[in-house]
């Protein structure tokens, strides 16, 4: 990765050389192009005034529907929510500190189909090519975000993007994060970057967007707190009042024999599109100007490299794995994959407003797949079609069908069909969301094979059939939004622990994939919103209802409520005061196998007591800064003194953050 880093501040280093110099044509090129009162008032003042409306940003699934962009985020909304395992939208159980494996809290089912290697536990950290952003924006823009400082997560992100030309623009973007934990061997770092370009032609029928992602996740292994001479094993329960770093943990290892799980993505991705045919034009001559085709054709391209590697180098006194006098342990999966997809889009629709209009998307795509463990290795392909249909009928309603079918190759039989429809009835009454799909998935790969140190299976399993239904609502006049989801499954694989009726030794701790026959489980998700004057309290509340409980290890209640006083100060910060409150009923706890990074359902079955947990905040914009002060966890001072969500883990302790980030744009 260092290698990578080098690269990415050797291209830094030119691209700011390059602005340096091109800065000044840049902004007389854009400067021409601002409508005639605006060009009159910044002649008045001899200098462009630029602002956030001049930043804008498109996506790839933004550029697969038509050339629009939107303007960048500048609101302090949502800002406290730095550390994507405590989002309140899609909370997790994890083991404890920022950084360290995790999984959904909720359900939500898995939508891939094809090949996958079946390693998530550190997932939620990654940057995706899917997910870059290119902008266009008339002047040099940069933002720099941070978390921490003097605490125990220290995250920071910079941003750069610059157009050289009107037709074109290049950015990069850098991540590193470094974080102490609570407990022995909680400590995780990452270094995470990414360059991208995006370029259009002169005539607004070719485009070119290109991003490279590299990605460094190191997270540290304790094994978990030794729970021997603790009351009822709870750490929590204890009366010596032993710091958190004093506790023991099942594994010591430092430096050199550091225990890690590490995670190494690399990936490039480019695609090309042209348009054919009559282009038609929305808000010509704005930033928010929208180009929609009726004939596109596209072609993907993609390599990735990933790496999951897991290493030990001291003897396992505590016993933090199954069985064995192994002490040096370096076990490694390494999946490279090169996909090209070739899309054909057709556009019907009439001249002028956009009430009518039926398109059809046709696809192929080809994946190669090099996969390697540490006692084999293997190739595979996949051969793919895929379809969508869809047709709008005036303003009101959107209807949308898709097929994802692998013909061809080692996944051959996966499919996904889909069915969607939007009906918008009016601004009062709301609009309704329709849903449907079909899905036959093949087993991941951890499922079927395993040739690691501790762990080791070869399995044919089943694919896995999915069947759902789904109903939402949502009227944002008076704040409400409702889903209601209903899932049939068949053959849903999970870990469990290995039978072990007698308590053998030999067998404690070893995990083994297991399948599922038919699963039911109803899922009902409300959102209110309500206000009063400055004071607002928004809710969240998530229903489910499972005949197995035992193997989806979810609860069946989840709620988060947020109180906060929102108005703005001096006439200068836009700022937000308020507590968070999230809760949810005991379920059955999953245990977690090290070196295997996998969550599982073990013999003992714990249902760990579970707690309001509150958060108090503060966020405020001033100009182009955003900031927050948080302090998570309030309620430890009073109750309760802790709490668990996966087994022998302990969630972190109250702690104070700070955060801000500030964006320039001129």
């Amino acid at each position: 990765m260092n290698r990578y880093v080098k690269q990415f501040l050797f291209l830094c280093v030119l691209t700011l050389a390059g602005i340096s110099r091109l800065s000044a044509q840049v902004e007389e090129e854009f400067s021409s192009a601002l409508d005639s009162a605006r060009a009159k008032e910044d002649n008045k003042k001899d200098s462009v005034v630029f602002t956030a409306k001049y930043v804008r940003y498109t996506t790839l699934a933004m550029m697969k529907q038509a050339t629009r962009t939107v303007q960048i985020d500048t609101s302090h909304v949502n800002f406290q929510y730095y550390n994507k395992q405590n989002l309140p939208w899609n909370p997790s159980i994890n083991l404890g500190s920022y950084g360290l494996a995790t999984r959904d809290l909720l359900f939500n089912p898995n939508k891939s189909i094809g090949f996958q290697a079946g390693f998530h536990a550190l997932e939620r950290y990654l940057l995706h090519p899917d997910s870059i952003q290119y902008f266009r924006a008339r002047a040099r823009y940069s933002e720099l975000y941070a978390v921490g400082f003097f605490f125990d997560d220290q995250v920071f992100r910079a941003r750069l993007a610059q157009n050289i030309t009107p037709q074109w623009n290049i950015g990069a973007e850098y991540h590193a994060t470094n974080t102490d934990g609570y407990y022995r061997n909680q400590d995780y770092s990452d270094r995470k970057a990414a360059v991208f370009s995006w370029y259009e032609s002169k005539d607004k029928r070719y485009n070119l967007l290109v991003n490279g992602t590299f990605n460094n996740l190191d997270a540290a292994e304790n094994g978990s707190v030794v729970d021997e001479n603790i009351v009822g094993g709870d750490v929590f329960k204890d009366t010596t009042s032993t710091a958190n770093m004093g506790y023991e943990t099942r594994l010591r290892g430092q430096n050199a024999t550091r225990p890690y799980n590490r995670w190494r993505d690399n990936g490039m991705f480019i695609r090309q599109s042209y348009f054919l045919g009559r282009l038609d034009t929305v808000h010509a001559g704005t930033p928010e100007m929208e180009i929609h085709p009726t004939n596109t054709v596209a072609h993907n391209s993609s390599i990735r490299q990933r790496k999951f590697i897991f290493f030990k180098n001291e003897a396992d006194l505590r016993g933090a794995f199954p069985i064995g006098d192994v002490e040096l342990v370096n076990d490694t999966t390494a999946v490279t994959t090169i996909s090209n997809e070739f899309t054909y889009s057709f556009y019907l629709r009439g001249k002028g407003v956009f009430k009518n209009e039926a398109k059809l998307d046709l696809a192929f795509q080809n994946d190669l797949i090099w996969y390697r463990d540490s006692l084999t290795s293997d190739f595979y392909q996949n051969s793919m079609v895929k379809g969508r249909l869809g047709y709008k009928f005036s303003d009101r309603v959107d209807v949308r069908a898709a097929v994802n079918q692998i013909v061809v190759g080692q996944q051959a039989g996966d499919f996904l069909y889909e069915a969607n429809a939007d009906i918008y009835v009016s601004e009062n009454a709301g609009i309704i969301h329709l849903g449907a799909y079909s899905q036959n998935k093949s087993p991941e790969m951890v499922f079927d094979r395993m040739n690691y140190t501790y762990h080791q299976w070869s399995n044919s399993f089943a694919k896995t059939k999915t069947q759902n239904l789904s109903f939402a609502y949502e009227n944002k006049k008076i704040g409400f939004s409702g889903k209601a989801e209903y899932f049939l499954m068949d053959n849903f694989l999970y870990f469990r622990e290995v039978d072990n009726p007698d308590n053998d030794e030999l067998l404690l701790r070893q995990i083994t994939p297991d399948q599922s026959g038919n699963l039911n489980l109803l899922k009902v998700s409300v959102g209110q919103n309500f206000r009063l004057g400055r004071f607002h309290l928004d809710n969240m509340v998530v229903y489910q209802k499972t005949d197995a409980p035992d193997i989806l290890a979810t609860p069946e209640f989840y709620t988060w409520h947020s109180f906060y006083y929102n108005n703005k100060l001096y006439n200068v910060m836009d700022f937000r005061l308020g507590m968070d409150v999230r809760f949810n009923t005991p379920f059955r706890s999953p245990s977690y196998a090290i070196n295997a990074g996998q969550f599982y359902n073990d013999n003992v079955g714990i249902n760990y007591s579970t707690y309001p947990i509150g958060d108090l905040w503060f966020t405020g914009n001033i100009d182009r800064v955003n900031l927050f002060v948080s302090y998570n966890f309030f309620n430890q001072l009073v109750y309760p003194k802790g709490y668990y969500t996966v087994r022998r883990y302990p969630m972190n302790d109250a702690n104070f953050r700070f955060g801000i980030s500030w964006k320039f744009y001129d």
